[in-house]
């Protein structure tokens, strides 16, 4: 069997209001290393982002199973905040953390973590601890001024880092690690030249 068409596929979670700008460094590279993005509406009826994008879900929520993916992107929205809309959204991701499956969220999608219990025993970062103070949570303690937190299977993230937020879902899946790693995070976060040097040497460019 071809080791990348076996390979579950990554699905990105998209609903109204979601923050185009939040998941893209992520699913472009991962795509470009040979996983599958499947995208994962609250049904197949199309959603608008909000830079007013038009995306059609591969599937829907309910048909998503922690067993058929090898992680569950949640990029903020608007909608996180402003009802319960997303919440289901969140119980998904207690599922796939309850069965060793990765979640990665960012910005609001914290907040909808916190919300669900599932930022209270594990390290966390976000927009700022406010924010999701501001949901009633009892994680806390457990906040991290960082740009980007992994805790186990979670990987968490405010809204203006994307590029440390797909750092660290390349580290959690193993697309790039050490010196590349590293090296791709300096190009693009820091516009750093000479890191496409080793990107390239190592195919990774």
């Amino acid at each position: 069997m071809n080791a990348i068409a076996d390979r579950k596929p990554v699905h990105l979670a998209v609903y109204d209001t979601l923050a185009d700008w939040e998941t893209g460094h992520a699913t472009a590279h991962l795509a470009r290393a040979g996983h599958r993005i499947r995208t994962v509406g609250p049904s197949t009826e199309p959603v608008t982002s909000i830079g007013g994008l038009r995306i059609q879900p591969d599937t829907a929520l309910d048909e998503v199973r922690p067993e058929d993916s090898s992680l569950l992107i949640l990029p903020g929205a608007d909608l996180w905040d402003t009802g319960d809309d997303l919440a289901p959204f969140a119980r998904k991701a207690r599922a796939f953390l309850a069965a060793g499956v990765p979640v990665a969220a960012i910005c609001g999608a914290t907040a909808g973590l916190a919300r669900e219990g599932l930022l209270d025993d594990r390290s966390h970062t976000s927009a700022v601890s406010f924010y999701l103070a501001a949901t009633g949570y009892a994680g806390g303690e457990r906040y991290v001024e960082a740009d980007a937190v992994t805790d186990g299977n979670l990987v968490t993230a405010g809204p203006t880092e994307p590029v440390a937020f797909a750092r660290e879902i390349f580290r959690l899946l193993g697309v790039y690690e050490g010196e590349v790693l590293d090296a791709w995070y300096r190009l693009f976060h820091d516009s750093d030249a000479a890191a496409y040097a080793v990107l390239e040497k190592a195919g990774a460019a």
